[in-house]
């Protein structure tokens, strides 16, 4: 079936870009790009010279006839004729509404003005079959595509777009409760330096920052807005409707970088205000811990304190400090444990990773070389098909990347086991699976992240390679979480699962040939079939379904190019609820034991962080329909606990491939003496800590106590004369399949020691090092219940 929608030329040229492709935006958005076409596309994917050849060939698997006539019945092609967007951006509206919004926009230079008729607004009711163009109801007005769409938590049906104003002082936004079926213009007092953020729970609260660097909200879905506070660098929702914001009492430039600024909290929605650190770098807030950044006295190294309370008490986590070349990284955070990474002194690419116990304040080694760049891109993956198990890549002395995995939240890494169908090079040391992730997409070697997702239990998709170190790409399918991979398809593709994992889409991956063949896999990618979505090619930029696993729906996006500055936008989608027409069964499911499918781990008996999970879930061979309303079934038992529910203490950490914990060396010969809640204490302990979250019981249980010595520690009086000390900025980022907090503490480092692709490995290159120059102030936090409220002077 195919469809077009006719829409009103736009008389601009198509801005060059380096490449087209797919970038996730947020959860629900996906934008996908393109570029100028001046010459002929080459049909060959070229290859660099010194690839190991392979004699893997895909299972292929033939569509019958039956097959072949329900897919092209159920496939949707939309062309949107004289569109020039440079840039679509999609957005689920809802979850499970089949509403889709499409903005169609340009990548536009800062203080770039265009008239009428600059950005197109599309609407589709089934999942992208079809799409109806609704640019009148925002007045063909010119949306910036870095504003993008904005959409409300949950079923909400809220929708907002930002565009200018008629000057640089006044922004407009188009509001929608109805999913996007009518909008309000609504014109802004300021203009937005960012794109507005929704409460967590109440989508008529709404939260933005300005360009003159003011906080506004709004408590009635944009109507009014009222000014918070002035001069704020950053800001975040808490808990119910508290509110964190960095500001500073002097109007100057670079605060953050002198270390001025204030953490301020408000509770009711800005009346009034407490400060609850002064001094600090930078903050964030994540799975419930608020992290600071601060240099207590003139010439120490910075440290984190983290609040698990709301800002109300503070203590100082037990990491290593960092120096003006270091930062630390919030990986990963929930109401159980944090992973941190702290950068290795010297601008190496690499650090180490501790993982901290319930509180937050106890961290443990748990991993050395860990790949993190100086742009802040890092491999770490939370594997969210089954508890327990994350996936990050190290460097090796010699400067390869190579993959580790971990089962135990992070309490041991193993090398990944290869694939029973692929061989390595008769040149390579050692054999093993390894896992491209954020850095490679980033340096355009992969096309996707590794993929996964709690509906489709033990499934994992990802770019690989076999050998000592990672190499180019093809795609390899875990079913069990991780222990045994199978090599499924050849080369650099973009996949998707569906159905809970009872179907996975792929798309072979080409920048610039045009290609009109999907593959699909209804048993976990043993075998594929191949389908002919379209007659006429695109240049294919990704894939879009609907957020989660639970939907039948793919579509294809890419276009046509015309001439160099046009091209036909164009999407396919493809709806295989017709080929599975016959819903699953009782016989159609097995039960499954996880972590014990290999013989690497048959020993434990599926016993992983205390206690053992089955499942049911589908069998490979059964072609059926999991459907919407798919549950997952679990049976869980605890375990006797062993030294694996055991991380290693404060000033312990484990030898790679052994469970035994042994004492840091710089911690040999002291007592362990930690401040918690403004009072010292001795840790008295064996070097073991369980696992936050481990649910085992009896078994092997340490001996591990806290002594109070009736000290306090950490508490500045509000009368102390505060001390200068040298500071630089940590910059507060956001990371990717899944989001964490990045907290960066160091000097402005151009260059460095960069890492390269090579041919067949990655390696590390050395660069220029530029640094910038250095201040001094103070820093006070309230440690310990200690407060410094002085809020008369900070309210706007």
């Amino acid at each position: 079936m195919t469809s077009t929608l006719w829409v009103l030329a736009v008389c601009f040229p198509l801005l060059a870009g380096v490449s087209a492709g797919f970038a996730p935006y947020a959860d629900r958005t996906q934008t996908f790009s393109r570029t100028l076409v001046t010459r002929e596309i080459n049909p060959r994917f070229r290859r660099d010279a010194g690839v190991r050849s392979s004699s893997f060939t895909p299972s292929e698997v033939t569509l019958s006839a039956e097959e072949l006539p329900k897919l092209e019945d159920n496939t949707h092609e939309i062309t949107f004729l004289d569109d020039d967007g440079s840039s679509f951006i999609l957005t689920w509206v809802g979850d499970g509404t089949g509403v889709i919004l499409v903005l169609s926009t340009y990548n536009l230079p800062e203080g770039w003005y265009l008239g009428v008729s600059s950005s197109r607004l599309y609407r589709s009711e089934d999942s992208g079959k079809n799409f109806h163009d609704i640019s009148h109801v925002i007045n063909n007005t010119y949306i910036r595509k870095e504003f993008g769409i904005i959409v409300g938590p949950g079923n909400s049906g809220r929708v907002i777009l930002t565009a200018d104003g008629e000057g640089v002082k006044s922004g407009v936004i188009f509001t929608s409760r109805d999913s996007g079926k009518t909008f309000t213009r609504i014109d802004l007092p300021f203009y937005p330096f960012k794109p507005i953020t929704y409460h967590l729970s109440n989508p008529d609260y709404l939260l933005v920052s300005s360009i003159d660097k003011c906080l506004w909200l709004s408590k009635d879905f944009g109507n009014t807005w009222i000014k918070v506070h002035d001069n704020i660098q950053t800001y975040t929702w808490g808990q119910g409707d508290t509110l964190f914001f960095s500001t500073s009492l002097k109007i100057t430039v670079d605060a953050d970088r002198r270390g001025e600024l204030l953490l301020m909290r408000t509770e009711d929605l800005g009346n009034t205000f407490t400060t609850v650190a002064s001094k600090i770098f930078s903050f964030g807030y994540l799975g419930g811990f608020l992290f600071t950044s601060v240099v207590k006295n003139a010439g120490d190294p910075r440290v984190i304190y983290i609040s698990t309370d709301q800002g109300d008490s503070f203590n100082q986590a037990q990491l290593p400090s960092a120096t003006m070349e270091q930062f630390y990284s919030v990986l990963e955070a929930d109401n159980e444990m944090i992973f941190m990474h702290v950068d290795e002194p010297g601008d190496t690419n690499f650090g180490t990773v501790y993982t901290s116990d319930a509180q937050g304040i106890l961290f443990s080694k748990s991993l050395e070389h860990h790949l993190f760049t100086m742009l802040g891109k890092s491999d770490f993956t939370n594997i969210t098909s089954l508890r327990g198990v994350y996936l990050t890549n190290v460097i090796t002395e010699d400067g390869y990347i190579q993959s580790v995995i971990s089962y135990d939240s992070g309490g041991e890494w193993i090398s990944l086991n290869k694939p029973e169908n692929e061989e390595c090079d008769t040149s390579a040391q050692n054999c093993n699976l390894h896992i491209h992730g954020e850095y490679s997409v980033f340096n355009n070697k992969a096309p996707m992240t590794p993929l996964s997702d709690p509906s489709a239990v033990g499934i994992i998709i990802a770019h690989g390679s076999v050998g000592d170190s990672l190499t180019r790409p093809d795609v390899f399918v875990s079913d069990d979480g991780g222990y045994s991979w199978n090599k499924t398809l050849k080369g650099p593709h973009h996949y998707a699962l569906l159905d809970s994992g009872g179907i996975i889409v792929a798309v072979e991956y080409y920048p610039e040939k045009p290609i009109k063949t999907m593959k699909f896999s209804t048993d976990e990618g043993q075998s594929w079939k191949s389908y002919n979505f379209t007659d006429l090619p695109i240049i294919f930029v990704g894939l879009a379904s609907e957020p989660g696993t639970k939907t039948m729906n793919i579509s294809i996006w890419g276009y046509r190019p015309e001439d160099e500055y046009k091209a036909t936008w164009v999407s396919v989608t493809i709806d295989f609820e017709a080929l599975l027409n016959r819903d699953c069964e009782e016989k159609d499911y097995v039960e499954w034991v996880a972590h014990s499918t290999t013989e690497q781990n048959k020993g434990n008996e599926g016993c992983v962080l205390g206690y053992k999970e089955k499942f049911r879930r589908l069998r490979k061979l059964s072609v059926c329909r999991n459907g919407r309303d798919y549950i997952i079934i679990r049976e869980q038992s605890p375990c006797l606990c062993t030294k694996e529910d055991y991380m290693c203490d404060y000033g312990y950490y484990r030898h790679e491939n052994s469970s035994e914990c042994v004492k840091q060396a710089d911690f040999k010969d002291q007592d362990l003496e930690l401040c918690l809640n403004g009072e010292e204490e001795v840790l008295q302990t064996t070097g073991y800590r369980k696992v936050p979250g481990d649910k085992c019981e009896g078994g092997f249980t340490p001996k591990r106590t806290e002594k109070d010595i009736h000290k306090l520690c950490g508490q500045q009086s509000q009368s102390q004369e505060r001390t200068a000390v040298t500071a630089v900025s940590i910059c507060v980022l956001v990371l990717a399949l899944s989001v964490g907090v990045f907290l960066i503490v160091r000097k402005y480092v151009c260059g460095g020691r960069m890492i390269a692709y090579r041919f067949s490995a990655l390696q590390l290159q050395d660069d220029d090092l530029c640094i910038a120059g250095e201040s001094e102030q103070s820093a006070v936090i309230n440690e310990g219940g200690f407060h410094d409220d002085s809020d008369e002077d900070l309210i706007a």
